[in-house]
C-alpha cells in the first residue's frame, strides 16, 4: 500500500522532533545535525526505530537544513544519501507491524525570500529541487515541507517537489502568536493555497 492509499483510510502517525533528540546525544550549538547521518548513524537510525516503535507511520529523514546554500553537491548527495539510508535500516529493524513510511524532509532554507530578503523566487525553487530529487532517487515514500513561516517559500518548496516527483507532500508552517505566518498569511490563506496546489494533508507545527 503506497503513502496516499493509506492516508484515504487510516489516521497517520507522524515522527517528533530530531534536532532536540540530537542535542541530547551530543549536538553542539551551532554543528549541522545533517552531518550526524555520516558521523554517528546509529544515533540516527535508533531515534527512527524508536519512533516506529513508538507507532509512527511516518519517519522524517534527518534533512531538515539539507541544501546546496550549505553543503557542495558531492557532500549534498551523501549526506541525503546516508540519511535515506539510515531510515531504512530502521524501518527494516523496527519490530512492530503497522504500515511504515519514509518522508524527505525538507525545512526553511535559511535565507529571506525578495522582497524581505535577496534570495529570488526562481532560486529557491532550483535549490529545494535540487535536494528534492536527490532524495526521492533515494526511493522515500513521500514529502514533508515543514517549518515555513514564509507563505512564498512553501510555494517555492511546493513547486520544486512538484516538478521533481509525483510523490504526496504534506506541508506545515508556522504561525507567530498573532496567528500568522511572519509574512501574513493566515491559516486560512494557507489551506486555500495548499490545497489548491493539490497536497495530501497540511496543518502547522512549531
Amino acid at each position: 500500500m503506497n503513502f496516499k492509499e493509506f492516508l484515504q483510510e487510516n489516521i497517520v502517525f507522524l515522527d517528533g522532533g530530531m534536532g532536540t533528540l540530537l542535542q541530547q546525544q551530543g549536538l553542539k550549538a551551532g554543528e549541522l545535525p545533517e552531518l550526524w547521518n555520516l558521523s554517528n548513524p546509529e544515533i540516527i537510525t535508533a531515534i527512527h526505530k524508536a519512533y516506529y516503535n513508538a507507532g509512527s507511520n511516518v519517519v522524517c529523514t534527518n534533512t531538515f537544513g539539507a541544501s546546496s546554500l550549505k553543503f557542495q553537491q558531492a557532500e549534498l548527495e551523501t549526506i541525503i544519501q546516508s540519511a535515506v539510508a539510515n531510515a531504512k535500516k530502521a524501518r527494516e529493524e523496527s519490530n512492530s507491524n503497522h504500515e511504515k513510511f519514509i518522508a524527505l524532509d525538507i525545512g526553511p532554507l535559511g535565507k529571506l525570500l525578495k522582497p524581505l530578503g535577496d534570495l529570488d523566487f526562481e532560486n529557491a525553487v532550483a535549490i529545494f529541487a535540487n535536494t528534492i530529487k536527490i532524495g526521492v532517487e533515494c526511493g522515500v515514500d513521500l514529502i514533508v515541507i515543514e517549518t515555513m513561516n514564509d507563505s512564498y517559500e512553501t510555494k517555492a518548496a511546493l513547486l520544486a517537489a512538484k516538478e521533481v516527483c509525483d510523490l504526496p507532500i504534506i506541508v506545515t508552517n508556522a504561525y507567530g502568536e498573532d496567528g500568522k505566518l511572519m509574512t501574513g498569511a493566515t491559516p486560512e490563506s494557507m489551506a486555500a493555497m495548499l490545497q489548491g496546489m493539490g497536497v495530501c494533508a497540511f496543518g502547522a507545527n512549531c
